[in-house]
């Protein structure tokens, strides 16, 4: 650990968390493209995503006037705290200076902290759909968060840490080992992921029906810049569970 304490090593955990931003719009726009192919559509070309955030950045915020503080607040808190979560979970390497907090408690508070301030943010201005939205935000994280420690719970009886990098170290010294508690955790993990991420069938983020919304309810008052955060934190998060999925179940090629 301590080689990795140096510039070199604070450098590339600072690559990390910039190509999990720069990364996610693309593996947003590649979900996209093959969910559209299967429905024998051509879909939204790969830089789509990018071209959207870019204009929603370069337009002027529009807030309600019974907004307050917090609504302003919530797109840089969670697009912030997601950001970090997403930089604890290894992608490029180990022994990384970040990898000293690459907790799973660490991961799930800062996930439950992103999803706070945006369930404050859907009922601030005091909408209907806003209100809504949160409610089913909170009764999903409810059922998925426990879910999720369970999952990761697994391999960390394994490795006797809950730090993500042992883990990941346990699994890459251990070799492909074929247990059936490692099969119904990463079952039980790609469904939180289903979950946490918006998808069919707990939500649909390409909707705005009052049945299937709940990520869009909560962020349906915000525009410009502030949408812009909460879209890329949102795409973000899709990635972070992408990653902690491949990286913690199947590590191999990543540098330990």
């Amino acid at each position: 650990m301590a080689d990795f304490l140096t510039p070199g090593g604070w450098a590339l955990a600072l690559l990390q968390a910039i190509l999990y931003a720069a990364g996610a719009p693309l593996l947003v726009a590649w979900v996209k493209r093959v969910k559209s192919r299967l429905q024998t559509r051509r879909g939204p070309a790969l830089l789509q995503p990018y071209r959207d955030l870019y204009k929603l950045l370069g337009k002027e915020a529009l807030v309600a006037h019974t907004a307050s503080p917090v609504f302003r607040a919530a797109p840089y808190i969670v697009f912030g705290a997601t950001l970090v979560a997403a930089s604890v979970i290894p992608l490029l390497a180990v022994e990384l200076p970040t990898a000293a907090i690459a907790d799973v408690i660490v991961l799930v508070g800062f996930l439950a902290l992103a999803r706070f301030f945006l369930a404050l943010a859907g009922m601030d201005v005091g909408t209907a759909f806003g209100g809504m939205g949160s409610s089913r935000e909170m009764l999903i994280s409810a059922l998925a968060e426990p879910a999720m420690l369970m999952a990761v719970f697994t391999l960390t009886m394994s490795a006797h840490s809950t730090n993500l990098s042992t883990v990941i170290e346990h699994v890459l010294d251990s070799g492909l080992l074929l247990r059936p508690s490692f099969l119904f955790a990463l079952l039980g993990l790609l469904l939180v992921a289903v979950a946490e991420t918006g998808r069919i069938p707990v939500d649909n983020p390409a909707t705005h029906l009052e049945l299937t919304m709940v990520h869009e309810a909560m962020i349906l008052e915000y525009s410009g810049r502030h949408l812009a955060l909460m879209e890329w934190a949102a795409q973000i998060k899709l990635m972070l569970y992408a990653v902690l999925l491949s990286n913690v179940f199947l590590p191999w090629g990543i540098a330990a």
